[in-house]
Formats: structure tokens, sequence, C-alpha cells
């Protein structure tokens, strides 16, 4: 069934209607156009009235828009389009996600189930974390928001049965060949006068190891020999790669995900960081970075003791694709070190 403003104001009426917790709750605005959605925007950011705009498509789809180009939903699916209004409309109210989590399961147990599991069905096992969030990735997350110890956290991964050559990463990318066969650690490089040499060469640095399934290279600046010899990259075998970069002194902080030679995104252009809020997915609903959305639910709900999001999104990294950097490496200067070749 093709969804039309009637058949939708009419459902949203009904399902309102049935439910004490959204008595008298209106459907959001609705616009028919893109015009229309800047028109509300507009008035929107005015009066300081934001919260959820639906856009409806001829062809009956239903987008779902914070401001006018925040899209965080698309459905032809009335059910489907009903809850995550309803998702919306009792997320802001405040409280806390286990909060919202038991109103929602008070309108419709599918409903609770549905937001606990941060997806858009409820179906699938839901398991508590049970581990320190502060391990695996997400040690680093405070200190890397202020570019410390590394700008970039770039992580590679194989086909399953083969590795990506940590050594053979690091030399493509550049690395001092004498370092490498050296076998050179963090702490040598920072035992050199005291520390002083690191200190003025750091910027031109990088550190790499395997940790969790993925192979990891850590670096400031981009690396002075990025993709020179591609049939040598091709050699390495890399099928999925992860790039965390931050520039504090602009506030940016992307994630990018690249799988089969293709960029994840559901085509929404860069991904900050910082466009998620505890308790709203930062990706469109249903797209492919729906398994991120599910992860960041898990550990919002596992650990409300994070207050940083920085710190659940990498909580939320190592959950869903095992990325993980050894703390106790760094913390000791055991992790392998080298200074790009040349002066």
């Amino acid at each position: 069934m093709k969804i039309t403003q009637h058949i939708l104001a009419d459902a949203w009426q009904r399902t309102a209607a049935g439910h004490a917790l959204l008595a008298e709750v209106g459907l959001p605005p609705v616009a028919l156009s893109e015009d229309e959605l800047d028109e509300w925007a507009e008035n929107a950011e005015e009066t300081g009235e934001g919260g959820l705009c639906l856009l409806l498509d001829e062809d009956g789809t239903v987008h779902g828009r914070h401001g006018p180009y925040g899209e965080v939903f698309a459905t032809r699916d009335l059910p489907q389009a009903l809850y995550l209004i309803a998702e919306a409309e009792v997320r802001g109210r405040g409280g806390s996600l286990e909060d919202v989590a038991v109103a929602l399961e008070r309108i419709d147990p599918g409903w609770g189930r549905r937001f606990r599991r941060g997806g858009l069905d409820d179906t699938g096992s839901v398991e508590a974390c049970g581990r320190d969030p502060l391990e695996g990735l997400a040690w680093m997350a405070g200190s890397w928001k202020e570019q410390d110890p590394y700008t970039t956290l770039a992580f590679f991964r194989a086909a399953p049965g083969r590795t990506v050559d940590a050594e053979r990463l690091a030399l493509l990318y550049g690395a001092d060949p004498a370092h490498i066969a050296a076998g050179t650690r963090l702490k040598d490089l920072q035992a050199v006068d005291g520390g002083r040499t690191h200190w003025d060469r750091q910027w031109k640095s990088c550190c790499f190891g395997r940790a969790g399934g993925w192979t990891f290279l850590l670096h400031h600046a981009t690396p002075p020999r990025s993709f020179a010899d591609k049939e040598a990259w091709a050699a390495l075998g890399i099928e999925e790669s992860v790039w965390l970069s931050a520039t504090s002194a602009k506030a940016i902080y992307t994630f990018d995900y690249m799988r089969d030679g293709r960029r994840v995104a559901d085509d929404d252009g860069a991904l900050e960081l910082s466009w998620y809020e505890r308790g709203r997915a930062p990706y469109r609903r249903g797209g492919e970075l729906e398994f991120l959305n599910r992860a960041l639910r898990r550990a919002e709900l596992d650990h409300p003791e994070l207050t940083s999001t920085f710190e659940l999104y990498f909580h939320a990294l190592e959950d869903s694709l095992g990325l993980s950097l050894p703390r106790r490496d760094f913390a000791e200067g055991e992790v392998r070190a080298a200074y790009w070749a040349g002066p």
C-alpha cells in the first residue's frame, strides 16, 4: 500500500489514540517537497522548535529529517514509519535510555525490544557486554580527540585465513627500512636524548602492529609514500579498512569504512563522529551502517557510566568490527614504531 499524507495522518491518529503515552501527540510536520522542507527548517530555526520533520515522496517513501539535510530514515513500510515517529517522540521527552526503552515497551513490547536492539526490527539476541568498556579500543578515545598519540588510526583486514603483513604495510607507506629491520619499538624512539629527538620528530613517525584480527598503522600527517606502489598495495590482500582521523583544532573527527573496494556510507558524504548524540542513531536507519547503530545502542544501554560519546563510539567499533589497540604495549612503549624514511 502506497503511503499518502492522508494514510499516514490517519494511521498515526489511530496509533496515538490507542496508547496513553502518545495521547494528544500530533504527527510531525509533513513536507511534500524539498522547498516545503526548507521553509519548515527555516521557521523551526527562527522559533527554536526543531525535532523530527517528515518528507513524503510521490512514491510513498517517508523520509525522517532533522533539519533539511539530516536524514535519519527512509521507509515505505507504514508500521516502520509509525515506530520511528513514536521513538523520536518518546526519546525527545528526555530521561535515560532505559526510561525510553521502558516507555516504548509499555506502548508495544515489540517496540521496546526494537529500541534496545537499535535496529529496525526486534529480532536477534541481545547479550550484556560484560567487559571493561575502556579496554580494547575505547581507552584511546579521549586522547585521540586531542590527536594524541596520533591523528590517524588506520586498520586493515584481509580475507578470512589471510593477514595483512604489518611490516610490509608500514614500509609501503614510507617507514624507514632500518627501523623495520631492527624491530624498533616506541620506547626506543623515545629513549634517544631523553625523548627530545622524538618530541621533534613524532609528527614524522608511525606505530604499527596487529590486534583483534586487524593490522593497524597509526600516524599523523599523510605518509610520504601513500599508495605510491599500487601493485604492492594490491598484493597485501586488503579487503576492509577503517580510518579514524582527528583534527582537534577544527573539531573535525571522521570515520571511513572501506569494504571490497567501496566506501560503506549510504552515500552520505563525510561521516563525522561529532554527529553522534547519545540515544540517536547517527546513521541512516536500515542502511549499510545499521550494524554500527545497533552496536552504539548496546554500548549506551550497557554502559550508562560512560559520559563521552567518543568512548561509546569507539567501544561500539570494537564490539561491531573487532577493532582494538594494545593498551599495555603503548603504555610500556613495546608497540612497533618507525620514523618515515628520509630527513
